[in-house]
């Protein structure tokens, strides 16, 4: 379903620094867990040329110094079977952005999980993305204030329950020109997505990021 678009707000765009980028979305994730009590989940959520998990992955240090304990998770680590998601074949756009995802599964043993109400243990990990094989990895108890930092792609959209959204923006030439060949497919994927689930109006936080060195946080 088409995500609900956001009453149209003026923005400007501000260029900032890698480590000022990390600042800004360590600050609105704690200012996030001021708010209530609880975990905090947040995803982090880009084209893979855009490298999310760097970016989830740089969060989890200062984080910590902050006093927040932190689960990092990969929502590829989460995919479906290879048998459920390549059904209609290798390279088919739809199953991408619809059926990739092991939506229930990244529910249940991760969001829903850490949430209110929830177990209070979490899946870190569900099937290797690359042998479609279980992980094997065992329940984590959610410390008190966590943060779960998760990282993917086309992943706004699905209902998954989080606190705090960041996407990484690319122009349609951009991402054209970093897609390489033999992935070509996907852009149809990426059309829809930008299309339907509009994630520049829907993400807490938008960095466009045509230029990596010189990401710009859009503020509204």
């Amino acid at each position: 379903m088409p995500a609900e678009p956001r009453r149209v707000e003026p923005v400007r765009v501000e260029p900032v620094s890698e480590d000022v980028l990390v600042d800004r979305v360590v600050e609105r994730v704690l200012a996030v867990g001021r708010e209530r009590p609880g975990a905090v989940r947040l995803l982090v959520d880009g084209h893979p040329s855009t490298r999310p998990e760097d970016l989830a992955d740089r969060l989890v240090a200062p984080l910590r110094a902050a006093g927040r304990p932190v689960a990092r998770v990969r929502v590829q680590d989460f995919w479906r079977r290879a048998s459920m998601r390549l059904e209609r074949g290798r390279e088919d756009p739809d199953a991408l952005l619809d059926e990739w995802v092991d939506m229930a599964g990244l529910q249940r043993e991760v969001l829903d999980a850490v949430g209110p109400g929830g177990t209070g243990r979490y899946l870190p990990s569900l099937r290797d993305p690359a042998t479609s094989r279980s992980t094997r990895a065992a329940y984590v108890e959610a410390e008190p204030g966590l943060v779960v930092v998760l990282d993917g792609a086309l992943c706004l959209g699905l209902g998954l329950a989080l606190d705090l959204t960041v996407h990484l923006a690319l122009r349609p030439a951009t991402l054209a020109r970093r897609t390489a060949p033999d992935a070509a497919w996907t852009l149809a994927a990426y059309g829809r997505y930008a299309q339907e689930v509009r994630p520049e109006d829907v993400a807490d936080v938008v960095v466009r990021v045509d230029d990596p060195r010189h990401p710009a946080l859009v503020v509204r």
